[in-house]
């Protein structure tokens, strides 16, 4: 068989494969959130577009855990963040003060900027709070806990659904790694509590990530115990789900975020290596980009960190113009913040 035959043949397999465009994206600019501030240590980002830009926050302090934990906020306007500021803590009175954990924000036309964040001792015991800004993050409202059993989003974006429901990927750690979805029609006013999800018992999974597929239905990306991300189903807007199942993906038991672009084009941004048997967790780096057109079947096509360290907890959302907009934890000292061009 001729060599530039056997070349061709193999391009073009590759490119049924792996669709050309999904190969085509580049990093459009890249920065940190902040280059100083008053806290040590940051960690579990989380960022919205609104109609004034920009916003990410995430929590920060002397350490994860120490009651001097709050969340932390900064907005992007001129083409530069703002110095961050500190919007909650988990002051209770006078003598007693808990952290705050993993702020999630949430953007809509009708009920404006929402922040969702847990305050608590560890993740066991946390419980459920929001704010909400109806000047594009600028100030806030009073905190607000949520009822009893409910957490608010637990570390990814909620999605509006096509019912108006906000659906609100959720978990808990206080009885093993358990899924749960919580919904809100109104703002958060009431609620709506789905499950535990379905799940054998050696099948342990948090922090899930919504993806949209045809035909309505959803799919949830978790992070798992299992060296593996974890998937499940539903084709009834979030009310009953599948069983877990154990996608291909690589997951060193560390945070993720996915998003749907548009039909059949689905992004994650991931760290791309195991659990080593016997071990809690495997390296938070390197941390990539993937792509998949079904949610199943992921291939790595931009690596945003690849150096030594940790980069973890990711954050991705749309943009305009063909725009990812990520965020994530860099070393435990910062949050960067990656535009990727999709070409």
């Amino acid at each position: 068989m001729n060599k530039y035959f056997q070349a061709g043949l193999f391009l073009g397999l590759l490119l049924l494969y792996f669709p050309v465009w999904a190969q085509n994206v580049q990093v459009k600019s890249t920065e940190f959130v902040y280059k100083e501030a008053p806290f040590e240590s940051c960690h579990a980002s989380t960022i919205a577009l609104t109609p004034k830009g920009m916003v990410a926050a995430w929590f920060g302090g002397t350490h994860e855990k120490h009651k001097d934990v709050g969340i932390w906020i900064a907005r992007r306007l001129d083409n530069s963040w703002t110095e961050p500021v500190e919007v909650v803590n988990g002051i209770q009175h006078a003598d007693k003060r808990y952290p705050c954990w993993n702020p999630v924000l949430y953007y809509d036309e009708e009920w404006g900027l929402i922040l969702f964040y847990k305050v608590g001792p560890n993740p066991r015991e946390w419980w459920g709070e929001m704010m909400v800004s109806e000047d594009h993050g600028e100030t806030w409202s009073f905190p607000r806990r949520l009822p009893e059993d409910i957490l608010g989003p637990v570390k990814n974006k909620p999605e509006r659904l096509v019912n108006g429901n906000l659906l609100c990927p959720s978990s808990t750690e206080h009885d093993g790694w358990r899924l749960h979805m919580e919904l809100t029609a109104d703002g958060g006013k009431t609620w709506k509590r789905v499950g535990p999800l379905p799940s054998d018992e050696e099948l342990q999974a948090i922090q899930p990530s919504i993806l949209h597929h045809p035909g309505g239905k959803l799919q949830l990306l978790c992070r798992s115990k299992n060296s593996r991300v974890l998937s499940t189903w539903s084709s009834d807007q979030g009310l009953t789900w599948t069983p877990l199942e154990i996608t291909e993906v690589p997951n060193p038991n560390s945070g993720i975020d996915a998003v749907t672009a548009a039909p059949e084009q689905h992004f994650m941004v991931y760290n791309p290596t195991g659990t080593p048997e016997g071990k809690w967790g495997g390296e938070r780096y390197p941390l990539s980009l993937g792509f998949s057109s079904d949610g199943l079947d992921w291939k790595p096509i931009l690596t945003l960190e690849s150096e030594p360290g940790e980069y973890s907890y990711p954050a991705i959302i749309n943009g305009p113009d063909n725009t990812l907009h990520i965020c994530y934890t860099w070393k435990r000292e910062r949050i960067k913040y990656v535009v990727v061009k999709i070409k």
